[in-house]
């Protein structure tokens, strides 16, 4: 194992595993299941995650997913009781031995292993007590950032949410510009899981280019999460400037073709190869990811509507048959799609069914602040004359 003291930000804990995990509750994913057993076993074993395994087991619907040697979790835990041992004698020979220096890394060393095998409780409160004792901004940050991933690897948001704040807190007191990018990084990929894709894509794409956080995810994987969120979030001029052309995109592409058919057959109006795309993308990057499974009904939708606002803010008038050829779906799709965002307020136009027409209603935004300072007026003229009427 690692010591405290490398430069390099280790990934503790793996945050693969949970991913795995996830891979094997997805029945949809029935193909990939023996190659998620696999990694998740063998990185149980390699980190000796005995209290993770305990707790896979101890779930029914992971454990019946599970074929484990019997033998394995005694091992693990032979092995941690035998680990921790050791990391409190070091511990305590510290205290009464050695310095400030030596104590902060012997309880860095012991939070850095709890939280390596999955002990979440006990890693959080030997992560604080290690904060009590380390006395460098730097290390206090990394800290921090090392109790946002363990929230991660247990989907725990209370967890995240909260050591970001304090983190961002030891940053704004001076942190070095590692560290600051680091955190936005954390903070980008939480947004995402909680579907804030604006502010969470601008963060991720704010970091995309100086990206360093591979403890938390993969840099590919990241430059993904930075092209769905970017395509959400971003309108079409900055979708070509921040995305399309981004050189980070560029050299992802060959390895992830569906993402370029995605975002160039939207910037390109090519709305039949988009909705075609939008399907791959919920197949290869939405369901099959821990993060964004729960979202990806929500991202499918989101993106339906800009396809659609995008075409229709081009015509006062279209055809519906029109519009179902550019977009390669059938008239009752289309009809049932587009009343269904109408009636939510979320597209500015009407069906005309009679004629087969869709008609765009452009709020007109001079008339919108006329209107709104009419309707002030008139608030403002009925309080003057209740006044009047009380003074007289």
């Amino acid at each position: 194992m690692a010591t405290p003291n490398d430069e390099a930000v280790l990934p503790i804990p793996q945050l693969k595993l949970p991913q795995h995990t996830f891979i094997l509750l997805e029945p949809k994913a029935a193909s990939l299941h023996p190659a998620a057993k696999a990694a998740l076993l063998a990185g149980i074993e390699a980190d000796e995650m005995a209290p993770y395994l305990a707790s896979l087991l101890a779930d029914p619907s992971t454990s019946a997913l599970l074929t484990v040697d019997p033998l394995l979790l005694p091992k693990l835990q032979a092995k941690n009781t035998e680990e921790l041992k050791k990391l409190e004698e070091k511990l305590e020979d510290a205290q009464k031995n050695l310095g400030e220096t030596e104590i902060s890394d012997a309880l860095k060393a012991k939070a850095q292993y709890l939280a390596r095998i999955g002990n979440k409780d006990d890693a959080l409160k030997a992560h604080e007590v290690s904060l009590e004792k380390s006395a460098g901004l730097g290390s206090r940050i990394d800290i921090r950032l090392a109790m946002i991933r363990v929230g991660f690897f247990h989907n725990d948001h209370t967890v995240i949410s909260e050591n970001i704040e304090k983190a961002q807190v030891l940053v704004d007191e001076g942190g070095d510009w590692d560290r600051r990018n680091r955190l936005k990084a954390y903070q980008g990929v939480h947004l995402l899981s909680i579907r804030n894709f604006k502010t969470g894509g601008e963060l991720l794409l704010d970091t995309v280019s100086t990206f360093t956080a591979t403890e938390l995810i993969d840099y590919d994987d990241f430059v993904t999460l930075c092209v769905l969120a970017g395509v959400m979030s971003l309108d079409r001029k900055d979708v070509k400037k921040k995305i399309i052309d981004s050189p980070e995109v560029i050299a992802l592409i060959p390895t992830v073709p569906t993402l370029k058919n995605f975002c160039d057959s939207l910037y390109k109006c090519d709305y039949a190869t988009f909705f075609r795309s939008l399907a791959q993308i919920e197949e290869h990057h939405l369901l099959p990811s821990r993060l964004l499974s729960v979202h990806a009904r929500y991202y499918v939708r989101e993106m339906r509507i800009k396809a659609y606002a995008q075409l229709l803010e081009s015509y006062r008038s279209v055809t519906m048959a029109n519009l179902c050829a550019a977009f390669g779906v059938s008239e009752e799709f289309m009809d049932a799609d587009l009343s269904r965002f109408i009636a939510a307020g979320r597209l500015n136009c009407s069906i005309d069914r009679v004629n087969g027409v869709v008609e765009t209603n452009r709020p007109d935004a001079k008339n919108a602040r006329y209107e709104a300072v009419v309707k002030q007026g008139d608030v403002l003229l009925t309080s003057v004359q209740r006044l009047s009427r009380v003074i007289g």
